[in-house]
């Protein structure tokens, strides 16, 4: 058994990142893995064994590796094939315009706009953009909260996921509202082998409903109902019909958003007068943190988004046979990040938006701004 690898920070994200990439040669990932697993203390008969290779190949790349680092990973021997038409300094020169430069007048470049400023074909670039995990024509969105109390309250909610009381029963409780009845201007075409269905691009408006839901979180039960409002009236009308659904004294124990409904005079009043309600708010900006978002989307994309309503009434109707199918078999969604990996990302994001505009993330600093 040779001697462990050892692997700084950077080496190991550098190699877990190559194992993932597309665009890295079979051979390079091969020798990745071996040093991978090398770090992870397995010997070289084991190493040899889980990856179908010789031991002596194993041993090889751990002693090149030991003596060479990173670098000598990527000693790819001549091959009998088309030698590249471009050099290490230009494919540099290409990842270079793609992450610190802009085309004119546009947000992001294509393989084609690139392809055309640097002289290269598109298949160049897009090759090159596979090799490097780079798709400028893709964006996610985030928001960081800028709660102060966003530290407690996490840590209030986030335990009560992970560590949920004895004898009572935690609601995620939100209302999605808006939801829109849209008939399509003409009949789609049904999916058949070869083709998927249709609909048109065009609808028609037929009204409106507020659905108010509550996500039982630990067997994944949900109750709803739809309101034409999303008033404090409605609100204390549904907390009435929780109240209902679950006699008894046992403790409910509420998490929601900071929405002004959820904490209005009468509702505050209501909850008052029912101590078995314990209210938790996720931090602002923080809607992630409820649970029963994720079962909004899949009520979006189930019973919603391509469904055809000719009044609320069906649409309505729609939404209760969901909920009627859902709590047949229901399927309980299970948190697993904990307080202290979520602030390790979130600090990662602060950093990362302090090195781009210095100052952005402070509270003061944006009301200065306004």
């Amino acid at each position: 058994m040779g001697k462990a690898c050892q692997l700084s920070g950077v080496e190991q994200q550098k190699i877990e990142h190559w194992i993932a990439a597309h665009g890295t040669p079979q051979q390079v990932a091969l020798r990745c893995r071996i040093v991978s697993a090398a770090a992870a203390g397995e010997s070289d008969v084991a190493i040899a064994q889980q990856l179908s290779v010789n031991r002596n190949t194993v041993i090889l790349w751990r002693k090149r590796f030991a003596d060479e680092g990173l670098d000598g990973l990527w000693d790819i021997a001549p091959g009998r094939g088309r030698k590249p038409l471009y050099s290490i300094d230009k494919i540099a020169a290409i990842v270079d315009a793609t992450l610190q430069t802009k085309p004119a007048g546009m947000t992001h470049w294509s393989c084609r706009t690139l392809a055309h400023s640097q002289g290269v074909s598109k298949s160049t670039v897009n090759n090159i953009w596979r090799a490097h995990n780079l798709q400028p024509h893709r964006t996610k969105t985030f928001k960081l909260s800028r709660d102060p109390k966003f530290l407690e309250k996490m840590t209030d909610v986030v335990g009560l996921y992970l560590n949920p009381p004895q004898q009572a029963i935690v609601l995620c409780v939100d209302e999605k509202s808006q939801i829109q009845a849209l008939d399509r201007t003409q009949p789609g075409l049904p999916i058949k082998p070869g083709r998927c269905g249709t609909r048109t691009h065009d609808y028609k408006r037929n009204g409106t409903t507020t659905l108010f839901a509550a996500l039982e979180t630990l067997q994944g039960k949900v109750i709803g109902e739809c309101h034409e409002r999303h008033r404090h009236q409605e609100f204390l009308k549904f907390l009435r019909r929780l109240d209902t659904e679950f006699p008894g004294d046992v403790p409910l124990h509420l998490i929601m958003d900071n929405y002004g409904t959820h904490k209005h005079a009468k509702v505050k009043a209501w909850l008052k007068r029912h101590p078995r309600f314990v209210s938790h708010f996720v931090p602002t900006s923080s809607s992630w943190m409820n649970l029963v978002e994720r079962w909004f989307g899949h009520l979006d994309n189930k019973a919603i988004r391509r469904g055809v309503f000719l009044s609320v009434a069906d649409l309505q109707a729609s939404i209760a046979t969901f909920l009627k199918v859902w709590n047949e078999n229901p399927q309980p969604f299970v948190w697993t990040a904990t307080v202290e990996s979520i602030q390790e990302k979130l600090t990662r994001c602060r950093r990362t938006l302090e090195q781009i505009q210095p100052g952005c993330t402070s509270p003061k600093s944006r009301k200065r701004k306004r």
